[in-house]
């Protein structure tokens, strides 16, 4: 860093000299000046004050011999010293706008609220914190003032927060600022978007009741384990390379067989080409794979196999040689007559040997129970008919039936008899020994080889990756909004803090936690002093440099405040 002048001839032939502090950087492998503040005329210039700030500066991040502590360390002539006003962390917030402008959310936002916005983006500062430091949006607005720094934000208050909530939610009527954004991102990242994968996950709220018929918080089957709560059904779609495409919100009642024609219409008002959807187990109904292949769209499905279904049983039953695709992969083409859509058993020899185990130890905790049952009712025998001991032990042994019988694992390889008394299911475990290790998918597509279909098959795991990350690093749950609006407005928050930091992981080939740790280490530190104002960041250490550089963003500015009094 360094003063630059330059001067300027007058129409009567005298000269004026201009000072700046500048620095260099190198573009495409050249150095050039950058200016980092204009400091007016020489002639005009508090040179004075230049050499005291100079010599401040110097005593401390210099190499000279003067006192560490800033309290002992004076001005020029016997002046105060410097003292720190304000230090927040800067890096990973300006990583996350620096995406924001690339990738032009703001302009879809700006561009579908008819002018009715804020002069800067405070929907950055939503998406911003809630991959940063996620929390409530009440407190947002006390960590844009207190604990981070936003380019070109100084403040926010609760209003704003929740105005900004609102401005996004209409402006994503259709989903127009989600296609905006994507159609950004495909073209910037150059995605293919052959391959679309699609899963559904539920959120609750922190609650006792639901809003009764027609609304959004209702309660069904909840993925997260807490059926005592009212939820919402969301549904995301991704590309095979984990970017988020579009996500959806339903009430929490809804099936997930009741939303696949929803989401293939509005994919295919994006026209985005030929494209395949790719679903799990729950979407595997018959009229819902009829829907995904409308206008020539195809799917690759995964089939339940253990309900007894007919085509099921036919598809396992046909002989066939594996084709190995990876060390734990093995693939098998079957066709049947009177089916167009193709069926791909796949194998994994390592499943099969836990799903075995798996099968084998929950015989034996059954064998156990029913064993430790049946020597008590054995002791009880004994005892006289009318014994109040016995009738006692009798109701016991029976509340322990009954709940080895409504077990959620165990309960599948029971059998209860005529007379009330539970059997393991010799037969079931037989025919569930054929399906260790195996799940089968179906496709419409004609072309694609069947180790691309297993392949694509196994790259859903995107879309529950995406669910993880949602729930687990930006704490999409629990949501403590009450409007319906804000509670879409939240999951399109979340979901654009996902795209953000899934665009970042792409371009670094780290997690965002990683690149959140590194870049939060840069601080910006604002120093006071009778000589006037300097605001800097920290240096760039070589592996936070590395993240700018990957995503083509560049960093923060090392000195962005220099203001003399």
């Amino acid at each position: 860093m360094y003063l630059r002048f330059t001067s300027r001839a007058n129409t009567d032939g005298s000269v004026v000299r201009y000072v700046a502090l500048a620095h260099n950087r190198r573009v495409d492998g050249k150095i050039k000046p950058d200016v980092l503040m204009n400091l007016g005329r020489v002639d005009q210039v508090d040179v004075e004050g230049l050499r005291r700030l100079a010599a401040s500066i110097n005593k401390h991040f210099g190499d000279g011999d003067g006192p560490a502590d800033a309290a002992e360390v004076g001005l020029a002539a016997g002046a105060a010293p410097l003292q720190v006003i304000n230090a927040r962390p800067v890096g990973a917030t300006w990583l996350l706008d620096g995406l924001w402008r690339r990738l032009e959310v703001g302009a879809a936002v700006r561009a579908t609220t008819d002018g009715r916005r804020f002069t800067t983006n405070m929907e950055r500062v939503l998406v911003a914190n809630r991959a940063v430091a996620p929390m409530s949006k009440l407190s947002a607005a006390e960590w844009v003032c207190e604990d981070a720094v936003i380019a070109g934000l100084s403040a926010m208050d609760e209003d704003q927060a929740y105005r900004a909530m609102d401005l996004l939610v209409d402006a994503d009527t259709a989903g127009r600022v989600q296609e905006a954004v994507f159609f950004a991102v495909a073209n910037l990242l150059n995605l293919e978007v052959d391959l679309l994968f699609f899963d559904t996950t539920s959120t609750y709220f922190e609650r006792d009741e639901d809003d009764g018929d027609d609304a959004l918080r209702r309660y069904g089957h909840s993925k997260d384990h807490r059926p005592d709560l009212p939820q919402i059904v969301i549904g995301l779609a991704v590309t095979k390379e984990g970017i988020p495409v579009r996500c959806w919100c339903w009430p929490g009642n809804t099936n997930d067989q009741q939303v696949l024609a929803e989401v293939r219409d509005d994919m295919r008002d994006w026209k985005l080409g030929r494209v395949i959807t790719v679903v799990d187990r729950g979407f595997s109904s018959a009229d819902s794979l009829a829907y995904l292949r409308r206008a020539g769209g195809h799917y690759i499905a995964g089939m339940r196999m253990r309900d007894g279904n007919d085509l099921v049983n036919r598809v396992l039953a046909r002989q066939g040689r594996y084709q190995q695709v990876k060390e734990n992969l093995r693939v098998k083409e079957v066709n049947i007559d009177g089916q167009d859509a193709r069926f791909v058993v796949c194998h994994n020899p390592e499943q099969a040997e836990r799903d075995k185990q798996h099968r084998d130890d929950a015989v034996t905790r059954i064998e156990a129970e029913l064993a430790r049952i049946g020597e008590q009712r054995e002791r009880d025998r004994s005892r006289p008919p009318g014994d109040k001991t016995r009738k006692r032990n009798e109701a016991a042994h029976l509340r322990a039936e009954c709940a080895l019988r409504d077990h959620p694992t165990l309960g599948r390889w029971l059998r209860q008899q005529p007379n009330g008394r539970l059997r393991l299911n010799r037969a079931k475990i037989k025919a569930e020994e054929r399906l260790d290790g195996k799940y089968l998918i179906a496709t419409s597509d004609p072309h694609i080889s069947a180790e691309d279909v297993a392949l694509g098959y196994k790259n859903l795991l995107e879309a529950e990756r995406g669910f993880r990350d949602l729930k687990s690093n930006l704490l999409l749950r629990p949501v403590f909004h009450r409007l319906e609006h804000r509670i879409r407005a939240h999951v399109l928050i979340c979901w654009l803090a996902l795209l953000l930091t899934r665009v970042a992981e792409r371009a670094t080939g780290l997690s965002w936690r990683n690149i959140n740790r590194q870049l939060g280490r840069i601080t910006q530190v604002t120093l006071a002093g009778p000589a006037g104002t300097v605001t800097q960041s920290t240096p760039l250490k070589p592996e936070q440099k590395a993240i700018y550089q990957a995503i083509s963003i560049d960093p923060p500015v090392r000195i962005s405040v220099f203001d003399l009094t």
